[in-house]
């Protein structure tokens, strides 16, 4: 037994060092500034005898000794996810299932709920529910802690979770929520569904000025964010103004956010990353052709904006290309690599932090608004006594000169109705008047 258990350790060392390398990453030099910052080496240390009959003593006593019966591969599997689990919260072991799971994720179609999870501190942390899904139209929110499913605690390995959030299409699950300022746990059902996620949605909110949702980067959002930006373009009037809203919008690929980015700038570095090996060093620049034609833009973020959102939204606040307004983000400043096991599955590693264009890392700290909103939901005010607040409103009101102040109009478009339920959202809008109206040439004031 302790000679099966060296060779086995011993095979799981070897087998790491070839993939580690193998890592499908674009490389390149990183940037002058980062070369006084790179990482340490890490003096090896030998695992010890004395170290590996401790391992086996361990593992003899719990299958000797535990109140259930255990199966080898069962404690090994849980050894590689103890030693994942001591790096930080994103690396992690993959078996089989969990990296279609993953596979899943990037395409945009599986089966389930439609939230993004992340294990912290041995609890199920919402980062974001993802648009037009059972969650969110449920109203999970990001920062939930999910407490059990169909009545089940959460166990404190992630992987097993996110197996048990998803499930055959139709059936029925019931979440145990702690939710900030809720006295007592929230039970909210859902029905599981086909989660197609659309991560990219565009309208106009009034002539001229456009909104782009994009709710996670997947492997098809650059193109349909350009196709979306050409369909706003197409209107009657050239856009003047765009909101781009990030807003509980949990990450995901990587060159993805870079493409975004790139959709908006016309040079300059968008994100470089640092890491201990070659293979995790590397930087991505713009090339030119600003798909918005230099419009101003207002990058919308909350506490849910995370990983592949913040870069975008780091790339274009350091170059100046946008306001960046709401919710400091969520902090994630690290990038993780699949890397492929023979035997199966895989190791999801963090192998490198990336860092903005200005050098600043947001890790653990994210990236703060340059325009900061509360917390606040709009409510209409009663129309009559604004109509009394006016001049116009008073009985018997002189008209003014050649103008016949005709009956106020009170029906809204669609899109004012929704800026009035979306305080952030009309902030934005907003503020993209006032850049517009900053940019507005000065003329001579006209005569009536």
């Amino acid at each position: 037994m302790f000679r099966s258990i060296r060779i086995l350790l011993c095979s799981i060392m070897l087998l790491a060092a070839p993939l580690t390398q193998a890592a499908d990453q674009p490389a390149a030099d990183p940037p002058a500034a980062e070369a006084d910052a790179a990482a340490e080496p890490v003096a090896s240390v030998p695992i010890s005898d004395e170290d590996i009959r401790t391992f086996v003593s361990v593992f003899r006593t719990i299958k000797d000794a535990y109140v259930e019966p255990m199966d080898d591969a069962r404690l090994m599997h849980a050894a590689i996810r103890g030693m994942l689990s001591q790096l930080d919260p994103h690396s992690q072991f993959l078996e089989p299932k969990e990296l279609q799971q993953w596979d899943e994720d990037i395409s945009g179609v599986y089966g389930g709920l439609g939230i993004e999870v992340l294990m912290v501190d041995g609890f199920l942390r919402v980062i974001a529910p993802i648009d037009d899904t059972p969650a969110a139209r449920a109203g999970i929110k990001a920062g939930d802690i999910i407490l059990a499913i169909d009545g089940v605690e959460i166990d404190t390995r992630e992987a097993d979770a996110v197996e048990k959030l998803r499930g055959p299409v139709g059936s029925l699950v019931t979440l145990s929520i702690d939710r900030e300022n809720e006295n007592a746990p929230l039970q909210i059902a859902m029905t599981r569904e086909v989660i197609r996620t659309r991560s990219v949605q565009a309208r106009l909110l009034q002539p001229g000025y456009g909104y782009v949702r994009i709710s996670q980067f997947q492997e098809t959002t650059p193109r349909d964010l350009r196709e979306r930006l050409r369909s706003l373009h197409s209107a009657r009037l050239p856009l003047r103004g765009l909101v781009l809203d990030l807003r509980n919008n949990p990450g995901g690929v990587l060159t993805a956010a870079v493409e975004t980015a790139d959709a908006f700038l016309e040079e300059g570095l968008i994100v470089s990353t640092r890491g201990r090996i070659d293979e995790a060093k590397f930087s991505f620049s713009a090339s030119a052709g600003d798909l918005i034609g230099g419009a101003s833009i207002v990058v919308l973020v909350d506490e849910g904006s995370a990983s592949a959102s913040e870069i975008v939204a780091g790339a274009l606040k350091d170059h100046r290309r946008a306001v960046i307004m709401g919710k400091r983000t969520f902090g994630k400043g690290s990038v993780q690599n699949i890397l492929p096991l023979e035997s199966g599955g895989a190791v999801k590693l963090t192998t490198a932090r990336y860092f903005t264009p200005a050098g600043t890392s947001i890790q653990a700290q994210g990236i703060a608004p340059d325009i900061e909103l509360a917390d606040v939901q709009l409510a209409p005010l009663d129309r009559a006594a604004q109509l009394l607040s006016s001049e116009a409103g008073l009985p018997g009101h002189l008209d003014a000169p050649g103008i016949s102040i005709g009956p106020v109009q009170t029906v809204e478009s669609p899109e004012d109705a929704a800026l009035r339920q979306d305080y952030a959202l009309s902030a934005a809008l907003n503020a993209l008047k006032a850049m517009a109206i900053a940019q507005r040439p000065v003329g001579p004031a006209q005569q009536r």
